[in-house]
């Protein structure tokens, strides 16, 4: 006998068809890259950047004095800092990170407005859910005969492209990269086997102008229960 399969209802709204829950209090863990990401480097090392001639010599001009620019937490930098983020929905349809090194904003629109504003160092960023495996259509009988109330539980992750940004620097010494890059990133979550809730962020980011290949990078937070933590360092103008 074959049960008839039906679809499954498309979510009202991005925040009511989130594949993870990304919102609340994350601190960045920093088990990668360690020197390069807990104190600036030292003019001229970008070891691991694969940054053209020409963007090495823009590096190399870099100087101590210009430690804690604004351009190292730039949206393509901003999530390798040692950083907390705070989380949270603003509307239905746009996600809001805040960190506190920095003290920088960023938005995820899920249904972006045509056309652009004037750059900035975060860009327009703009999201969609993706899910891991495609979702099958639900049969609510088969569904009720194996004790199950509704349809499987979404899992996915956060795609966010961002454009429109103004540049900035993939480390605190200098390594630039263009208000032309390309900026893709994937958010994860998952479970730890201590109990802990982890969350990664995949970066990749295409610069021709100063970077040879892509420059792939993935990191990693840990929730936390509050934001007792929370410490707000802005960065230089």
């Amino acid at each position: 006998m074959e049960f008839p399969a039906f679809p499954v209802p498309k979510p009202a709204n991005p925040k009511a068809g989130a594949m993870i829950d990304l919102t609340g209090n994350w601190v960045s863990i920093v088990n990668e890259d360690y020197v390069y990401r807990m104190f600036t480097p030292w003019p001229g090392e970008y070891d691991g950047v694969p940054l053209t001639p020409a963007a090495k010599t823009v590096a190399n001009a870099w100087t101590p004095a210009q430690d804690g620019s604004c351009k190292a937490y730039g949206v393509g930098g901003l999530m390798r800092m040692p950083t907390r983020l705070r989380i949270g929905w603003e509307g239905v349809d746009v996600l809001k990170i805040e960190t506190d090194a920095g003290v920088q904003t960023r938005r995820i629109v899920f249904t972006p407005a045509p056309g652009t504003g004037p750059r900035t160092l975060q860009g327009d960023s703009a999201g969609v859910w993706e899910p891991l495996v495609p979702q099958m259509p639900f049969n609510p009988l088969m569904a009720a005969a194996a004790g199950a109330s509704g349809p499987p539980k979404r899992s996915g992750t956060l795609k966010v492209t961002t454009t429109n940004h103004t540049g900035g620097w993939l480390r605190k010494n200098g390594a630039p990269y263009s208000e032309n890059a390309s900026i893709l990133e994937y958010f994860d979550r998952w479970p730890g086997p201590d109990g802990a809730e982890w969350m990664s962020v995949t970066t990749v980011v295409t610069d021709p102008a100063n970077l040879r290949e892509p420059y792939y990078t993935s990191s990693h937070f840990r929730k936390e229960p509050d934001g007792s933590k929370w410490r707000p360092k802005p960065c230089k103008p």
